[in-house]
């Protein structure tokens, strides 16, 4: 009997030993080296092909990339299941796209309901979903003292690309981490990979650190992979480890796919006039063509860019350069920089039209993201693929694009829809082999430069900031409630209940409700024109500031207001707030007027009302000539007119108000009355007594109303209970109107 226990023991623990070497370490045994490696995908020097049938046929990546976000999670937490993926990928196919992106290691969930989608799809006669895979690196290290060719950065990178191999084959376990999927990856999903995309979007000071730290390391031989003499240290790490992953699929698994480091703009491989690059800081280059591929790699690379029509927007400066002597009015300080910039090769040599470059598209028009993209393709002896464009329908907006009007925010999901289909035609006509639409669904965890000062981040996954226009690149909508959001703005005041009064008094009255995106309010005035009426309605939200009287608008009222709303017609209604209670005068006011406004703090009680705005990122010396130039503001608290039911014809997503006979009907984003974190009802402290934001919960806000007649009277106030949902959200999936554009069109 001992002997037999011995023995038992002794199975089971070579069978965990041999679990955690094969799975976990993955520790292997080569029975069969000498069997082919096979590829289904290859490329030439503009092409991608995929092998059907014996034969190859040119593949266009027709993609959407993933996130991993939910309301109320973090994207670590991996919340997304196998039921909520199963319908995802139907009703991505359905919209037309061919293929996925995901960006890092997924739960196990993702890969089950990866395998059981297209097994079902392929038993049923009909064409799978192709996959495209990232290998991640994590934001802490890139922006940390580490360079590449640190064990945090380098070895991770090999370590990470060596798990995503093994995962997709089904031969993996990993356990939690920061960052990253866990689970037991069981099912094999190679068949259907096409690509790995190692890398994100390069930080520049990280590859310009790593470039003059090791100037001695910027050659590498591999099997598979090797650098040219013109390649930089950044870019024979690179090099390193594309071999690596390759030659770690081909040995333990005999396979091949495409192959891509990741890159964008800011570190694209291009030079540009002097003034831009001292401007923007254009200090590094990440170049693809000094990695090239041995004929023991069968499968082929691809140039992967992440490309916006707005950001880095670097030739919209070429071609509205200053009128001439304009920029010779002032001295530019950035002119004197004794920094040598890496300078690469020069842009003009590859734009359409050469030395005379033109800026046209096919239609005539001024088109700087296709001419961009032209310049690419022109570029690269290997295909290009567009792997991020979009735009948000954020209700903020962060940056323009001046030449086709396809901003980063504040645009309606129909103005998204057309934006995506033109930048899909810009891409198409520039001779790219592909392109992935970000991204497939909105995301609350997110953050934005010129709003992240303004919200609470340990708590942005548990309300909807519409004033974030990062959160919103999604074709797929999370909107508040289980079933449908507890008030739409479209005129219909059946929804709004005697339980929702606040304030009344002769022939006026005002209704008020939230949820996890908006404050709603109902007012209503007997005999309403909107072409003669103009309302007001004073808010008081800190008991810190604010004011009593409005000098704007000669109005009093009985409380210290910090927010006045203005519904003055269609095209002329906004909301402003108190210039003490001002955060962009706060944390902006060196840049818009080259002023502390710390030094000059404005009075706790000052009557002024300002409109509210928000920052732009614009080289507004660039364009003007003017280095002494402030930076870019536009007004966020003006108020846009029209139905914002999803259900009706008139549908327009940024709608702030709309009429119905006595009635306005009006929704408030959380973030424009300076609520921090409504989850928990933090709004910002004094920023004067903290020098900047800092918090305060309240449980109460006050609100009035009056009217043009009645201002000379104090407007009396009414007290609204405020109750935050915690972490308990509440949402619904919603596709958007770009989405069934986008689907019209690629039908098409």
């Amino acid at each position: 009997m001992k002997k037999f226990i011995i023995g038992a023991c002794a199975v089971v623990l070579l069978l965990i030993t041999w679990n955690i070497a094969y799975y976990q370490l993955g520790i292997y045994i080569d029975l069969n080296p000498d069997a082919p490696v096979t590829t289904f995908m290859t490329t030439d020097s503009d092409t991608i092909y995929m092998e059907r049938e014996g034969e190859k046929v040119p593949f266009e990546i027709r993609g959407v990339n993933m996130g991993v976000g939910l309301p109320g999670e973090w994207s670590t937490d991996y919340a997304i299941d196998q039921e909520t993926y199963l319908r995802w990928f139907g009703w991505i196919q359905e919209m037309g796209a061919n293929t996925i992106r995901v960006y890092t290691i997924l739960h196990d969930d993702f890969y089950n309901a990866f395998y059981t989608y297209n097994t079902r799809r392929e038993e049923a006669g009909e064409e799978p979903l192709w996959l495209i895979h990232g290998v991640w690196v994590n934001d802490y290290i890139q922006n940390s003292h580490r360079d590449a060719y640190d064990d945090d950065f380098r070895q991770t990178l090999i370590d990470d690309c060596r798990t995503v191999v093994d995962i997709l084959h089904g031969q993996k376990t990993v356990s939690l981490g920061r960052g990253t999927g866990s689970g037991s990856y069981r099912r094999d999903v190679s068949q259907w990979v096409i690509a790995y995309i190692v890398g994100v979007e390069w930080e520049d000071v990280t590859v310009t650190y790593t470039d003059h730290k090791y100037p001695d390391r910027n050659q590498y031989v591999g099997d598979y992979l090797y650098t040219t003499e013109d390649a930089s240290p950044f870019e024979a790490m690179l090099c390193e480890v594309g071999d690596q992953i390759i030659a770690y699929e081909s040995g333990r698994y005999k396979q091949q796919r495409l192959l891509a480091f990741s890159n964008w703009p800011t570190t694209d491989p291009f030079a540009y006039p002097d003034e831009i690059t001292r401007f923007f800081m254009k200090c590094a280059k990440v170049d693809v063509e000094h990695i090239r591929a041995t004929d023991d790699f069968l499968a082929g690379q691809f140039a992967s860019y992440h490309v916006y029509p707005y950001y880095p927007d670097y030739l919209n400066y070429m071609l509205h350069t200053p009128e001439a002597g304009q920029e010779e009015e002032q001295e530019q300080p950035l002119a004197q920089d004794p920094i040598t910039w890496d300078q690469g090769v020069p842009i003009e040599t590859y734009l359409p039209g050469g030395a005379q470059a033109s800026f046209l598209d096919d239609s005539g028009q001024p088109n700087t993201y296709y001419t961009y993209l032209k310049a690419l393709t022109n570029y690269h002896t290997i295909p290009v693929v567009i792997s991020e464009y979009g735009v948000s329908t954020g209700r903020g907006m962060a940056q323009r694009d001046y030449n086709t009007g396809r901003n980063q925010g504040n645009m309606s999901e129909q103005d998204q829809g057309q934006a995506i289909i033109d930048c899909y035609e810009d891409i198409m006509a520039a001779g790219c082999a592909g392109s992935c639409v970000f991204s497939w669904q909105d995301e609350w965890f997110k953050r934005t430069w010129n709003t992240m000062h303004a919200v609470d981040l340990d708590k942005t996954p548990y309300w909807s900031d519409y004033q974030t226009n990062e959160q919103y690149f999604g074709l797929l909508s999370f909107d508040p409630g289980k079933e449908s959001s507890v008030c739409y703005v479209d005129g219909d005041v059946s929804e709004w209940t005697q339980e929702d009064l606040v304030f009344s008094e002769e022939g006026l009255s005002l209704s008020m409700k939230y949820d996890e995106k908006f404050l709603y309010f109902l007012i209503r005035k007997e005999g309403f024109s909107p072409q003669t009426d103009t309302l007001y309605l004073p808010i008081d939200t800190t008991p810190k500031t604010g004011s009593t009287y409005c000098k704007n608008y000669d109005i009093s009222f009985e409380r210290a207001c910090d927010f006045l709303i203005v519904i003055d017609g269609e095209e002329n209604s906004r909301v402003l707030v108190q210039e003490r209670y001002e955060v962009i005068r706060a944390m902006f006011l060196h840049e818009i007027e080259d002023r502390d406004p710390y030094l000059e703090p404005v009075d706790k009680d000052t009557p002024i009302f300002k409109p509210i705005m928000l920052m732009l990122q614009t080289a507004t010396p660039l364009l003007t000539g003017n280095w002494e130039a402030t930076a870019e503001t536009y007004e966020t608290g003006k108020l846009t007119y029209g139905n914002a039911n999803p259900q009706d014809e008139a549908f327009n997503s940024l709608a702030d108000f709309i009429f119905a006979g006595d009635y306005v009907e009006l929704k408030l984003p959380w973030q424009l009355l300076n609520f921090a974190n409504p989850s928990e009802m933090e709004i910002h402290d004094d920023y004067y007594e903290h020098y900047g934001v800092e918090y305060l919960q309240i449980d109460t806000m006050y609100v009035g109303l009056t009217d043009r007649e009645r201002r000379e009277h104090r407007v009396p106030m009414a007290a609204v209970p405020l109750e935050g949902w915690g972490k308990t959200v509440t949402y619904h999936e919603r596709l958007k109107e770009s989405y069934y554009m986008l689907q019209s069109y690629w039908s098409g």
